[in-house]
């Protein structure tokens, strides 16, 4: 079989399993931010909708056999990136603005916990194949996942505090997140500069 077949065929399985990883993981904190309201948890979510969907551009990247779109796929990951940072501050600024305590911070916590699983196993499909296939753009999508997983700990975070009698911190740590996310972003990109 032709190499850039098994390529393709290799970069599909890798974005389309961590595609399934990180939609279950979002689904899962959907359910949770509608009984809760946390903003830390939206921003965590709608971050972790934009890594599932950064795996259809790479798909097709793979499908079509092209470095070119590849890279392209890559850019498309990064602004994806900045959105879901744009989203998620404006969320938290206006939860500022606008307070209100959110609710179930048990379930929250869990969410937290299922963020971080899902992306930290999303990471390790992603990176592991953009090693094998000398991918850039695969490569900055799993370090980008990875970096969530981490994120996705302040939700626990916000959990706590909200607990200890601190709800202001909830749309605080949002906005934490949303610097973390920019940096990522940033990170993102010089990764794909660098290719």
């Amino acid at each position: 079989m032709d190499d850039s077949v098994k390529r393709s065929r290799e970069g599909i399985r890798a974005v389309s399993a961590s595609l399934a990883v990180l939609g279950l993981t979002a689904l899962a904190q959907t359910v949770v931010f509608v009984a809760s309201a946390s903003i830390a948890l939206l921003a965590d979510l709608i971050h972790n909708f934009g890594d599932a969907l950064t795996a259809i551009p790479l798909g097709i990247a793979f499908a079509l056999r092209s470095q070119v779109a590849e890279r392209r796929a890559g850019l498309a990951v990064v602004a994806a990136i900045f959105i879901s940072a744009c989203v998620a501050g404006v969320e938290a600024v206006a939860r500022i603005l606008h307070p209100s305590a959110p609710s179930h911070l048990l379930v929250l916590a869990g969410a937290g916990a299922i963020g971080f699983g899902g992306n930290l196993i999303a990471a390790r499909i992603r990176v592991a194949a953009g090693a094998r296939l000398h991918s850039a753009a695969l490569i900055a999508d799993g370090q980008h996942a990875r970096a969530d997983a981490y994120v996705s700990l302040a939700v626990i975070a916000s959990a706590i505090t909200i607990a200890v009698g601190l709800p202001v911190a909830d749309p605080l740590i949002g906005l934490l997140i949303t610097v973390v996310i920019l940096r990522i972003t940033w990170h993102s990109w010089q990764t794909l500069r660098a290719d």
